[in-house]
């Protein structure tokens, strides 16, 4: 009797070691995606699962470009349905007025894919393409751009349009380091221990980048009192009716924190007063849930860094995430429109 509880208690003991280690493991060690990404100036994660589940966007018809209907005529992926995660690496170019613009990118794609469709697809419209340690890489020419594409597994694609191909062979090395749990560049290393536990979509770096315009970042037309250089770390975490937002900018002292969130503060005042008071217009769902989440940003100081909190309906998320053109009737079935 003695020996049995002794070996239940034992077995309790080794549930609840097994447990936080896997905590710890998951606060410490980024997912695979981003852990392949090459050294770069800012990086995005996006867990799609919890996104699908949520606003099931997946099912939202849409109107496709031939382009876009091609591939997936020929690939059979559907992106919306197969695509599970995606990683991005956001690379400043030094000629902002280049090919690539100000930003380049570098991208890894987990989902459900048909490789031997896929890769007949990309030899057929690949310019070139080279071996690499035993994986091909494609490369397709768009817009005067060279996109590097390769497939590292059966559920992992990488992507690259930096000029170089150092980028692209940089994945590929570490896919084959992937084993370990804490591989990736050195701004992940730096900055992933900043991302709240249970984030199903976060940012580190640069990420305003994208968004940058004569130096500073403009976000529909609104220029914030932000450099384009700042570094921010974002997260987005799902709850049962909103998701959950946080927004830090890490300073480079207290008293630019302070300025940054006296200023962001200011443009929240105006923002906020100029949205429609919830009720005004009962009828409007889209409205209410703007105004919930005007109202649910907050923004304060915690010594060097700014941080912004608000709370995403997700109402609001369904509108965002499905395309315009399912949103606008089809005219031309239905006769009174005629």
């Amino acid at each position: 009797m003695r020996k049995r509880t002794l070996y239940s208690l034992l077995g309790m003991l080794a549930l609840i070691v097994a447990l936080a280690a896997a905590v710890w493991l998951r606060k410490h060690a980024p997912p695979e995606a981003a852990r392949l990404l090459p050294e770069s100036d800012a990086i995005v994660y996006l867990n799609l699962r919890p996104l699908r589940v949520a606003t099931h966007f997946e099912r939202t018809p849409v109107i496709r470009s031939a382009d876009y209907q091609h591939f997936i005529d020929a690939t059979g992926i559907v992106p919306e349905r197969d695509l599970d995660a995606a990683a991005f690496a956001l690379h400043r170019m030094d000629n902002p007025k280049g090919p690539n613009g100000p930003v380049a990118f570098s991208e890894v794609f987990e989902g459900r894919f048909d490789g031997a469709r896929l890769a007949r697809y990309l030899a057929a419209i690949a310019s070139s393409q080279e071996d690499y340690v035993g994986h091909t890489i494609y490369t397709i020419p768009v817009e005067g751009r060279s996109l590097r594409i390769a497939q590292l597994g059966y559920d992992t694609i990488a992507a690259s349009n930096m000029p170089t191909t150092e980028q692209i062979h940089a994945m590929l090395d570490r896919y084959r380091a992937s084993a370990s749990p804490f591989a990736g560049s050195s701004l992940l290393a730096a900055r992933y221990r900043d991302v709240p536990l249970l984030s199903n979509a976060w940012g580190i770096g640069h990420v305003g980048l994208p968004f940058s315009e004569r130096g500073r970042i403009t976000v529909f037309g609104l220029e914030l009192p932000l450099p384009e250089d700042t570094t921010f770390v974002a997260s987005l975490g799902y709850g049962l009716t909103a998701l959950h937002l946080r927004i830090e900018q890490i300073a480079p002292t207290e008293a630019d924190a302070a300025r940054s969130t006296d200023a962001l503060n200011a443009m929240l005042l105006l923002f906020q007063t100029i949205q429609p008071r919830i009720g005004s217009h009962p009828d409007d769902a889209d409205n209410q849930a703007m105004s919930e989440f005007a109202s649910s940003i907050h923004i304060e100081q915690h010594k060097e860094r700014a941080v912004l909190t608000a709370n995403l309906p997700i109402a609001l998320l369904k509108k965002l995430v499905t395309p315009e053109s399912a949103l606008v009737p089809d005219a031309s079935a239905n006769p009174a429109g005629r």
